[in-house]
């Protein structure tokens, strides 16, 4: 009779645990596939015939562009995780012809081999700030990095000397962001590639500019504040309060903001 009921009960126990099931099921998958859900090179796919620099890291050729070649002070410039780096290149070369601009898409994007992730990205935009050195031993390096490219930039600032730090729609940590958007996953415990901006920049103490949209549906404001709060030094702060994290650039005081802050010290002596 007990085992009669058993039988009975089996079809709902395991109906009750269907939902557990499922949820495990999406958490295996999203570790599995997480950098799915980071990187987005698809849209950037590009050929290698119109750039006009390269850098090899270890054998793989990482090809981009280069703006005003020759200039004393330099730029870098990290992007998006979705960006075609190479679409801000007139806006670059209109705002800030006094600096030699380098655009250089992450491994796996725009006509680039390989697979991003964190360790590579980093490591990757280490070897461009020490090419880049080369190429300006007596000049000011500035480095910009919007939304993803913050997380890479921050680590660059931290490790390497630089002049001038710009973050637009920065985030203080992949894994609050993510658990933003996925509150029903442990994200903070299944992502590998975690871009911990707020601890790192604890280390840096430049000037520094942040890009903050107001309305940033994929990095929520409070993010881009913690990040501000857990600086040892305080940015300047651009705000802007009716703009989403895509269309931040599209008004003109992005890119005299950028300007501004980045021509404040012209006049200044050039490190040796």
């Amino acid at each position: 009779m007990a085992e009669a009921r058993g039988r009975r009960m089996w079809p709902w126990l395991a109906l009750a645990a269907l939902p557990l099931l499922l949820w495990l099921a999406l958490c295996a998958g999203m570790y599995a596939w997480q950098r799915h859900f980071i990187y987005f090179p698809q849209a950037t796919r590009t050929s290698a015939s119109g750039t006009n620099f390269e850098l090899d890291r270890d054998g793989l050729a990482l090809r981009g562009w280069q703006l005003h070649p020759g200039r004393p002070d330099a730029l870098i410039y990290f992007g998006g995780n979705a960006e075609r780096v190479q679409d801000n290149a007139a806006d670059f070369d209109r705002t800030l012809p006094g600096r030699t601009v380098y655009l250089l898409p992450y491994r796996g994007y725009g006509p680039n081999p390989g697979e991003p992730g964190e360790a590579t990205l980093v490591a990757d935009a280490l070897a461009l700030y020490d090419e880049v050195r080369r190429h300006h031993p007596q000049g000011r390096i500035a480095v910009v990095g919007r939304s993803l490219g913050s997380g890479v930039a921050v680590q660059v600032a931290v490790r390497r000397p630089v002049d001038r730090l710009i973050l637009i729609t920065p985030f203080d940590s992949l894994s609050e962001v993510a658990a933003t958007h996925y509150p029903w996953l442990p994200v903070r415990r299944l992502l590998r590639d975690r871009y911990e901006s707020a601890r790192h920049l604890s280390a840096y103490h430049g000037q520094w500019l942040v890009m903050r949209a107001g309305r940033d549906a994929v990095v929520p404001p409070r993010r881009t504040d913690r990040l501000i709060a857990a600086a040892s030094t305080p940015p300047r702060v651009v705000d802007f309060p009716q703009a989403g994290h895509d269309d931040l650039s599209l008004s003109p005081r992005y890119w005299s903001a950028m300007a501004a802050f980045l021509q404040a010290d012209a006049g200044a002596p050039r490190p040796h």
